[in-house]
């Protein structure tokens, strides 16, 4: 169970480094006078959406092999890759 928790831990934490979510979070942070509203609003909304990706996850490998879901997520990162080197995002 902690080996799940670290991998977990280090998987987000870098996925997390530099993505638009945190630049988002840096440009909030900066405009507001309170960094800790900030802190508790991109906790929270991080703490939904992996709830909302582990129960997903969770419901979807009952009906689809996980193998034919990492196929699927993977192809969907090449297409958001794509068009945000393209500017359409």
């Amino acid at each position: 169970m902690l080996k799940a928790i670290l991998s977990t831990f280090l998987l987000v934490f870098i996925a997390e480094l530099g993505d638009k979510t945190q630049l988002a979070t840096m440009l909030l942070s900066a405009k507001s006078n309170s960094v800790t509203p900030v802190f508790i609003g991109a906790s929270l909304a991080l703490i939904c959406s992996s709830f909302i990706g582990v129960f997903a996850g969770t419901y979807l490998t009952r009906y689809v092999p996980p193998h034919y879901l990492q196929n699927v997520a993977g192809v969907l990162f090449l297409l958001m890759g794509a068009l945000i080197l393209s500017g359409k995002i």
